[in-house]
């Protein structure tokens, strides 16, 4: 049987200051660093056969954090790097919605629709995330594998996983250094858990945003 544990990396100070990361690399804040150790602690006991993790050092330092617990190397797949927001990246929110007011409002309300400003679009990622899934399959086809991406890539996996669309991407909550659990049977993925943070009540957060 085939099992993925899919992890958001942990806090940078762009997502506490909302602004868009992109491909730019953020590493984690002090934070992040801790929320990346208590999803260790939190998995330090189960078995993990094998850990992957988007190239950027936010998720390369989370993936890290759960690895070493099982001796493992972690290993970097391109296909879970994150959303291309092109000329969004490195801009902070309110900025984007000054700038491009109507484009964020299609990005709010229709965002399978979005192509942003010479970056990608959902469905760009959900291909390219969903045959690193596949190349991680090929490679490991029993067993536990860690994975570790981002906001965008792992909430379009999990809509893919459960079979929901891309215009379904903001009904799915993905806090930082969130958990979340599936098992393949067959060709089928059932949800073992989603968004879960139990492991980070000891770290002092605010309120959560999608971001």
């Amino acid at each position: 049987m085939f099992r993925i544990i899919l992890v958001r990396h942990g806090e940078t100070p762009w997502n506490k200051e909302r602004i868009f990361r992109g491909r730019m690399d953020i590493p984690l804040n002090d934070t992040g660093r801790e929320e990346a150790r208590l999803a260790g602690e939190w998995l330090k006991n189960e078995v993990i056969d094998a850990a992957f993790s988007s190239p950027l050092s936010r998720a390369v330092e989370t993936a890290e954090q759960i690895a070493r617990h099982h001796g493992l190397t972690v290993q970097t797949l391109e296909g879970l790097t994150d959303l291309d927001y092109g000329d969004w990246q490195g801009v902070p929110l309110e900025e984007v919605k000054q700038r491009y007011p109507a484009l964020y409002r299609q990005w709010e309300s229709m965002p399978d629709t979005v192509r942003f400003p010479n970056g990608e679009t959902l469905e760009e990622v959900r291909v390219r995330a969903l045959a690193a899934v596949d190349e991680v399959l090929d490679r490991h086809p029993q067993g536990n594998i860690l994975l570790v991406a981002h906001r965008v890539v792992n909430k379009v996996l999990i809509a893919a996983f459960i079979g929901l669309n891309n215009s379904d991407f903001w009904r799915i909550g993905q806090d930082t250094a969130a958990i979340n659990r599936f098992e393949r049977v067959g060709s089928i993925w059932n949800i073992i858990t989603v968004n879960d943070t139990c492991h980070l009540r000891p770290v002092a957060r605010g309120p959560q945003l999608d971001f």
